[in-house]
């Protein structure tokens, strides 16, 4: 029997709060190219059972929240591919490897009022850190799919 503060957990499409760290804390990631290619990636993330969410890329770090369907891809194996196609970005810029630090944070959130929890954290960095006056002004933020409507709907 599932205990029940567990209730609400996603259990067949968890819902993950991620955060990629740049390598030697580099402010590599805060930048109008990296955040085309962070949402083009995360918009072909759907061809492979991912759904990303909200976002907020740090000048040293990138945090984002990714649903992931029965059928997607290991978590693991996606954020490889997630690191490998922004190195791609930073090469093209003329940024030497290596770009990050081995491995990310992960934590699996446990339903819809835990992702907005988290999600309001993330969105105040940009001001804890002093990049701007109103979280609503940091200019690398968004969203791809909207989870909470996905996981309501039964979608990924």
């Amino acid at each position: 029997m599932q205990p029940s503060r567990l209730g609400e957990i996603w259990y067949s499409c968890p819902v993950y709060y991620l955060t990629l760290v740049a390598h030697n804390r580099n402010h590599i990631c805060a930048n109008a190219a990296m955040q085309a290619a962070f949402i083009a990636f995360a918009e072909r993330a759907t061809h492979r059972g991912v759904s990303v969410g909200r976002y907020v890329l740090m000048p040293d770090h990138i945090h984002l929240f990714a649903a992931f369907s029965p059928e997607s891809v290991p978590l693991s194996k996606w954020i490889k591919s997630l690191k490998n196609s922004l190195s791609k970005c930073l090469r093209s810029r003329r940024h030497r490897a290596p770009h990050w630090q081995k491995g990310f944070f992960d934590h699996v959130l446990r339903n819809a009022g835990a992702y907005a929890a988290k999600w309001d954290y993330v969105r105040n960095n940009p001001l804890r850190a002093g990049l701007v006056d109103e979280p609503e002004k940091w200019l690398f933020q968004g969203q791809i799919r909207d989870i909470d409507l996905d996981l309501k709907n039964g979608r990924s």
